[in-house]
């Protein structure tokens, strides 16, 4: 299965902070946030993987996906301070994004966080896929158990033009065809 690995993730992310620095990266994502935009994209992810995070988000970007990532949107979040409010605040981001991308490295697990937006998403919308990132790309995604319902998501190795969600390894759509029609591409145990 072709995944990103966390080189090509890495890579993307400091093709952008070569050129800008990771402050001006964050002001100009707050200017151009708007909490009545609709997101293609909201982008569950751990916290300790701030560089991976950062590379998904541009390479979605580069297949024309446009992303939420709340450090990004909403940096007035205190995560020293976790309240009902941030949970509230996370609700209504998700219900402004078509699907969710779970984004699953080796800090996936230790998330508190990251299985509350899979669940709340999945039974709120349904169009969830995970997104794994790999060390290189023969290491093969193993994820906890409940991930294995979901499907996941890789980029057409031959041209990196394509995002393609996959039930299989021969049964995927392109994600423009997935996030229309959820529904009938949903995995089945």
């Amino acid at each position: 299965m072709p995944t990103i690995t966390e080189d090509r993730a890495r890579s993307r992310a400091r093709r952008v902070t070569t050129y800008k620095s990771a402050p001006t990266i964050l002001n100009e994502a707050t200017r151009d946030f708007s909490s009545s935009k609709t997101y293609d994209v909201f982008l569950s992810h751990s916290t300790k993987d701030a560089e991976l995070v950062l590379g998904v988000k541009l390479i979605l970007e580069d297949h024309g996906r446009s992303v939420y990532v709340d450090w990004l949107e909403d940096p007035n979040l205190d995560r020293t301070n976790v309240t009902p409010g941030t949970a509230e605040t996370l609700r209504k981001r998700m219900l402004s994004c078509l699907s969710l991308i779970y984004v699953h490295s080796g800090n996936s697990a230790a998330s508190k966080w990251m299985p509350w937006e899979l669940g709340y998403f999945d039974g709120y919308k349904g169009a969830v896929a995970i997104l794994p990132v790999t060390k290189n790309e023969e290491t093969s995604f193993y994820g906890q158990e409940y991930l294995g319902i979901y499907p996941w998501i890789d980029e057409n190795a031959l041209s990196l033009k394509e995002l393609r969600v996959h039930r299989s390894a021969s049964d995927y759509k392109s994600f423009r065809e997935w996030t229309g029609n959820v529904q009938a591409f949903r995995k089945t145990a």
